[in-house]
């Protein structure tokens, strides 16, 4: 399944992102999107779980969870 993590903090790190999914499950990509020019977060990432139920799992454990000060937002890829 495709996950669109969003309202990230900017300054979380890929590595980082991809930890908070990892304890639900296998984790297929972890795209975080960052800024050509700076090269820091734009404050929102893809993933990409093999196993249905594990992302279902994280999706609604992170889904409005604060991390770093900001409450992230976890969906479903509409169409993926």
């Amino acid at each position: 399944m495709k996950i669109l993590a969003r309202n990230l903090a900017r300054n979380i790190t890929q590595d980082e992102l991809k930890q908070m999914f990892v304890t639900f499950g296998e984790v297929k990509s972890c795209d975080l999107v960052l800024d050509q020019v700076t090269g820091k977060s734009k404050g929102f990432g893809f993933l990409e779980m093999p196993v249905e139920a594990a992302a279902s799992a994280a999706i609604k454990a992170l889904d409005g969870k604060t991390v770093q000060g900001t409450k992230m937002r976890v969906k479903k890829v509409k169409g993926a």
